[in-house]
Parts: C-alpha cells; structure tokens; sequence
C-alpha cells in the first residue's frame, strides 16, 4: 500500500471518529481498504446502530458522502470511501446477491432479458458483480433515479459445433 493511500486511510478514520463523537459516540472504527481504491470503515455495534444507519441506509450514505467529501477538500487523491455500520451493509449486499440469483435463474431459464426495478449505485454494483459467477451480462440503462439493471443471457457462440 503506498503511503498517501495510508494518510487517507488516517485521515478518513480519524474524521469519521471525531464526527461520531459529536453524536456522543467514543469508539475506534476499523479502517482498511480491500481493493486499493476504496477506503472501508467499519463502525461497530452500539446503542446507536439505528441512528447512523438511517431509514433505507440514508445516514449511512450521507456520513460517507461527508467522509469523501472531506478528503477531497483536503485534496487527498483516494476519496471512495465506503462507510458501514455493525455490518448492516454487507447483510443488505448479501440479501441483493441472494434475490439476484432467482433473477439470474429466471433469465438462464428463459433465454429472455430482466428488466429490474430502479436501485441504488451500491445495490446494482452487488447485482453486476454477482452476475459475473453465472455466466450472464447485466447493463446500467436510464437515468438518475430511473437507473435500472438489465440482466441478459450471454449468446452462444456461433461457430462452436466443431
């Protein structure tokens, strides 16, 4: 890991520390990064879980808005932050993987593209990772708010009857 991405990391623990305490809130949050782009802090379980989640994630997504903001400000070149609270996020991702996969079924079955219901950047990032390990290719169309997945059978190959 070179050395301004372990600055940011710094940077953004010890912001998202100093902004939890002002809700009252002394804990250490776990800050890495898996990836290399995208610093993960991982704020543990507490009395106020509910609180820094929000109703649907909105908390949660506003507080790593205000984290990448703030290391762009500080003119820090890794801004992707990806904040989570008791592991509240990756129960969620596991529930889209989870749904995903009758999705996946129901188009291998079929033949016939999905259109899906409009989602969040986060939630369709899940559907396209996890499409990958099914052997099927899923596409982002629309915009904003209307933004949807369509998840389309891979085409055979043609010349393959050899």
């Amino acid at each position: 890991m070179n050395e301004s991405m372990e600055e940011a990391i710094l940077y953004a623990k010890k912001y998202i520390e100093d902004l939890l305490s002002f809700f009252g809130l002394n804990t250490d949050v776990y800050a890495t990064t898996e990836d290399k782009e995208v610093i993960e802090l991982d704020i543990p379980s507490t009395h106020l879980n509910g609180f820094l989640i929000g109703q649907r994630g909105d908390t949660l997504r506003a507080l790593q808005f205000t984290v990448s903001t703030a290391l762009k400000n500080q003119n820090y070149s890794y801004t992707r932050v990806n904040v989570d609270v008791a592991g509240y996020k990756k129960q969620h991702n596991e529930r889209v993987a989870k749904q995903a996969e009758e999705w996946f079924a129901e188009v291998k079955s079929s033949g016939q593209p999905k259109n899906l219901q409009p989602m969040s950047a986060s939630d369709r990032r899940v559907i396209h990772k996890a499409a990958e390990d099914y052997g099927l290719t899923t596409e982002s169309v629309g915009e904003g708010r209307e933004r949807h997945i369509v998840i389309k059978p891979v085409a055979e190959p043609k010349d393959a009857e050899e």
